[in-house]
């Protein structure tokens, strides 16, 4: 008798090919859908539709994946998980937002909701395994980079566990992404030339200013030239800025290209620096917390990613608790951002990861994220 899979169907390409190539190897497959956000998110406070499409996008997805299972002979299963996506993950993406940090909710999404909630009720529908579209591979209880260095994703896989790997198939972590289109091309599947879903998953293609109003009030400040300590332009919101950033800042009538270098959420001030002195974005180590390790492994030097598709950086880990480390790296590395996930590997292996903490450089910590004022050159 054949293993049964309950594959989780985006509505798009990768989670289809995923369904085909199961079928291809005998299992026995359905397909879930995932709903995770509430559609009326996408309409105002008078219920009026804050998109100009006819059909929300998660909607659309929904007919997107319903048209593939059809195309594959396959069941299509739907399940609501509004409720937990929104005590799990979307809270904690507002939170992290009002502490000024830069979250990234999709690795919680993963750990709480498709690799958790999703996981139990396949096991409802009597699912032997469980299979995504991700870029990833599994060896054992190992989780393991996808072959596609350009589309890996352990990064958002990063906090799992072993008992959540177990039983995961990822049919896709074997090929690229030019492969896996050429495949749906082939089959004839709806989804073949469909263009990749960015951003944060809540959010779609929405302006990402306008859809934080719907949840904090307006809360402008003054823009801070960090050398001189003169106000310098207007922002709109320190949530709405992230460490690094060079576009849509709201400083004008410069030459030189600036970029975001800090933030003072106690005095509501955003700081930026010019292109003429990168030296405020580079730091040497990292406090991290809620610090995840999938098996046993405790390394105390490894490599790490402080940022999805950024480089491998050779780091030493120094245990301080048993959900806090610090992070050192030898080579200095830019814009390491409180909030994000620094996510560990050895080899093609992801070990595991934590929550950007703070940051240090030289062993004093960084103001990236602070209630103190950096010290200008005025003041030197």
């Amino acid at each position: 008798m054949s293993k049964k899979v309950i594959v989780g169907m985006s509505g798009g390409v990768d989670s289809a090919v995923s369904a085909y190539l199961l079928l291809q190897q005998g299992y026995e497959v359905e397909g879930l859908f995932m709903r995770n956000w509430d559609a009326f998110a996408n309409h105002d406070v008078l219920g009026n539709p804050t998109l100009n499409e006819a059909i929300c996008p998660q909607e659309q997805d929904y007919n997107d994946a319903k048209k593939t299972c059809e195309i594959l002979g396959i069941p299509l299963h739907r399940v609501d998980f509004v409720k937990e996506y929104w005590d799990h993950v979307f809270t904690y993406f507002l939170e992290e937002l009002k502490k000024g940090r830069t979250p990234n909710p999709d690795v919680l999404c993963n750990k709480y909701i498709k690799f958790d909630s999703f996981q139990k009720e396949a096991k409802k529908l009597g699912a032997d395994y469980i299979a995504t579209g991700h870029y990833a591979r599994r060896k054992g209880t190992h989780l393991l980079r996808g072959i596609d260095p350009n589309k890996d994703q352990t990064y958002f896989l990063s906090q799992l566990s072993q008992e959540q790997i177990q039983d995961v198939l990822f049919p896709v972590g074997d090929l690229t992404k030019e492969e896996v289109r050429k495949i749906a091309q082939k089959i004839g599947l709806n989804v073949a030339a469909k263009k990749d879903s960015t951003g944060i998953c809540f959010i779609g293609e929405r302006h990402y200013q306008e859809f934080l109003q719907n949840y904090f009030q307006p809360n402008p400040g003054n823009i801070i030239d960090v050398k001189t300590g003169k106000v310098i332009g207007r922002h709109t919101g320190l949530m709405n800025y992230t460490i690094g950033q060079r576009r849509h800042i709201g400083v004008s009538g410069y030459q030189n290209r600036h970029y975001v270098c800090g933030k003072n959420v106690s005095k509501n001030e955003l700081y930026v620096s010019f292109d003429d002195d990168l030296s405020y974005l580079y730091s040497d180590s990292c406090l991290l917390e809620q610090v995840h390790f999938i098996g046993d492994k405790r390394p105390s030097h490894c490599s790490a990613k402080f940022r999805y598709r950024g480089e491998d950086y050779p780091v030493t880990i120094t245990y301080i608790s048993e959900e806090e480390v610090k992070v050192s790296y030898p080579s200095k590395v830019k814009a390491v951002t409180p909030g994000q996930f620094c996510v560990f590997y050895d080899g093609e292996e992801c070990l595991g990861s934590g929550i950007i903490k703070e940051v240090y450089k030289n062993n004093q910590k960084l103001w990236y994220l602070s209630d103190s004022e950096p010290e200008s050159d005025t003041k030197k």
